[in-house]
């Protein structure tokens, strides 16, 4: 009763904010669709559909095959986690959820192995951390290795303290002890086989299911580009900035932090905009990239719903990954410290070299999108039931 009546005042008060700020909301949310239409689908759109073609033709369980003696001694996972692991932070968040999610379903992992692996899978890609971040917010690129680092030696140590939860818990999974290219290629083979579906079926799969996953992290986006903004508006941001008062952390960082708790991308711009020192902006960084923020987390959320993985123990993970991965990039600041002797100068998109990524994205990306739903859109009326 309790929890309906919070949920319903909440739904109220957001209708009557969109209502009293239209022009912020607006403004807001075309924010959130620039970033989602120009690049988080077509970066990420090649490495969903791939992933689901590897899945499809077995791929995966062969590679899991030869990399299960280094997975299972680790992470306490199955070596088809290797492939989630990889892919995952080459491609950025939510993509390890998606795999893990889709494993679990494949009968390939249990729970609570499907609880291990989502807690240190989901990471920022390589472009978002030295394009966005290093080049685009701290103008040095040099500083992308150093947030890498301590980015990814983070979800590192999170995998491996994950590897005790629920340690006494007994997997049904078989574990490929042999590392043999011959019998990783069988198992690829047999499980293609048992998979059945054709090569056209399997594309049309792979697209459709990579652009609905996709719509519905872009939907998220914008959403939590318009509660970040309406905080603003309303000044309830300032109930969440008093609490980080008590942390005695610099007065510059408490919008910032709060508006990263809420989006990433917004919350490093501030970050980045403060008069704070390079190393206390650093730390806040890397303890933002940790924790996702609540809108990934949210889209994260999203993807477990569809099984009952729970939740709870990637959330406790995001939390620890953001204190280990502050506290990492504190140490390795001072050995870069060194071959601190210049500065690159400022980074516009809008002069940057044709050939950069970001640049390639934002020039290509909205007709890339675009085609995409399109494409989605064709397969799923050529695929609809005929009288």
């Amino acid at each position: 009763m309790i929890k309906t009546i919070v949920f319903a005042v909440f739904a109220a008060g957001l209708a009557a904010a969109l209502i009293l700020f239209p022009t912020p909301v607006l403004t807001a949310s075309l924010r959130g669709l620039d970033l989602w239409w120009e690049v988080v689908f077509p970066s990420l759109l090649p490495f969903f559909i791939t992933a689901e073609l590897l899945i499809g033709f077995g791929v995966v369980h062969g590679l899991g095959a030869v990399s299960e003696r280094i997975m299972r001694p680790l992470f306490n996972v199955p070596g088809c986690g290797g492939f989630v692991w990889v892919m995952g932070m080459a491609s950025g968040y939510p993509a390890g959820a998606r795999w893990t999610t889709d494993l679990y379903k494949n009968g390939q992992l249990t729970r609570t192995e499907a609880e291990r692996l989502v807690a240190f899978t989901n990471a920022s890609s390589p472009l978002f951390i030295f394009g966005a971040v290093a080049v685009g917010f701290f103008h040095d690129a040099r500083l992308g290795i150093l947030i890498a680092l301590a980015h990814y030696g983070g979800s590192f140590l999170i995998g491996i303290m994950m590897r005790f939860y629920k340690s006494n818990e007994r997997s049904h999974i078989r574990d490929h002890n042999s590392s043999s290219l011959k019998e990783a290629f069988w198992i690829m083979h047999h499980s293609r086989i048992k998979d059945g579906r054709t090569l056209g079926k399997l594309l049309g799969d792979a697209v459709t299911k990579s652009v609905d996953t996709l719509l519905m992290v872009g939907g998220f986006i914008m959403m939590f580009s318009v509660l970040t903004e309406l905080l603003k508006q309303t000044g309830l941001i300032h109930l969440f900035t008093h609490v980080l008062a008590l942390t005695g952390l610099p007065e510059g960082f408490h919008v910032p932090l709060t508006a990263g708790l809420l989006e990433l991308t917004t919350g490093i711009g501030a970050v980045t905009q403060s008069h704070e020192a390079l190393l206390a902006q650093l730390v806040a960084v890397s303890f933002i990239l940790g924790f996702h923020g609540f809108s990934i987390q949210a889209q994260i959320a999203s993807i477990l719903a569809e099984t009952d993985i729970r939740f709870l123990p990637y959330a406790l993970a995001r939390c620890a990954h953001a204190v280990i991965a502050a506290f990492l990039i504190y140490l390795l600041y001072f050995l870069y410290q060194p071959f601190q002797t210049s500065t690159i100068p400022s980074w516009n998109p809008a002069r940057s070299d044709p050939f950069s990524i970001l640049a390639f994205f934002q020039q290509y990306g909205p007709p890339v999108t675009m085609g995409a739903i399109l494409l989605m859109i064709f397969i799923r009326w050529r695929a609809r039931p005929r009288n």
